[in-house]
């Protein structure tokens, strides 16, 4: 090979290596780390969208993981409970395995035996949860990756300030240098919680997008969901769930 044919062969290789592209298909290596944590605190499981909450969480798991409508496939993602029997309890993180080559149905199935209803547990500890997220992030050689961190709960802390609930007592700090991207969304909360997060919470990097239970209960409206038309080709349903869920959010520091 001449010294011009090997020339040019590194430059392509250096390429695929800095767009981080896969050497047999030429398509771009998935970068996302995607966290996901279910509430499984009595007031959560025991309220009346609990159930709606696991229903959409195991279409959203299905449509990022094969790629549906503008859904980012993830490289790796892990769903654990947030809360337990006692504060700084950790908890099992289940990793993309037990989700990838299944149904909706099937991802449903899945969750519904990771977090059953019949076993609330008394504590919702969100920092427990940061904490493991960012040990898992560091064990895993995941840093400097985008990270999706998405919650599944009312948004309320257990701990009290003089009588009312203190938000300030929520710590992100251990996500705050995992990465220049980490995104934290906090879903089926309502619009006072979800005010409170954004501003009360305590964060430099971290973005937060928070959405109320009201408006994601919508997911699966007839003129969203459509019936009688396979999951892949709900373009409506991949719509919305990038303009209320995935929705693209800038930084504003908290302190």
């Amino acid at each position: 090979m001449s010294r011009y044919k090997i020339l040019i062969v590194t430059i392509a290789l250096a390429a695929i290596v800095l767009t981080g592209c896969s050497l047999t298909t030429g398509k771009p290596n998935p970068r996302l780390c995607m966290f996901v944590g279910v509430d499984i605190s009595g007031s959560f499981m025991n309220g009346k969208y609990f159930d709606d909450s696991i229903e959409f969480l195991a279409h959203y798991i299905y449509g990022h993981l094969n790629g549906l409508g503008s859904m980012e496939i993830p490289n790796v993602l892990f769903v654990s409970s947030i809360g337990g029997a006692k504060v700084d309890e950790p908890k099992t993180f289940y990793p993309i395995q037990s989700f990838q080559n299944k149904t909706v149905k099937e991802i449903e199935a899945e969750l519904r035996t990771i977090f059953p209803k019949e076993n609330p547990n008394p504590f919702t500890d969100y920092n427990a949860f940061f904490e493991q997220v960012a040990l898992t992030v560091k064990n895993k050689n995941l840093a400097l990756r985008p990270i999706s961190v998405v919650m599944l709960s009312d948004g309320i802390p257990d701990v009290k300030r003089n009588g009312k609930t203190d938000f300030s007592s929520i710590v992100l700090r251990p996500l705050e240098k995992l990465s220049r991207s980490v995104t934290l969304r906090l879903l089926y909360t309502d619009a006072v919680v979800g005010r409170n997060w954004q501003t009360k919470v305590k964060r430099s990097r971290v973005k937060i997008w928070t959405q109320d239970a009201e408006v994601l209960v919508s997911w699966k409206d007839s003129k969203i969901l459509l019936p009688n038309k396979r999951f892949e080709e709900q373009d409506r349903f991949f719509e919305w769930v990038k303009d209320n869920v995935d929705f693209g959010v800038r930084s504003k520091r908290v302190g």
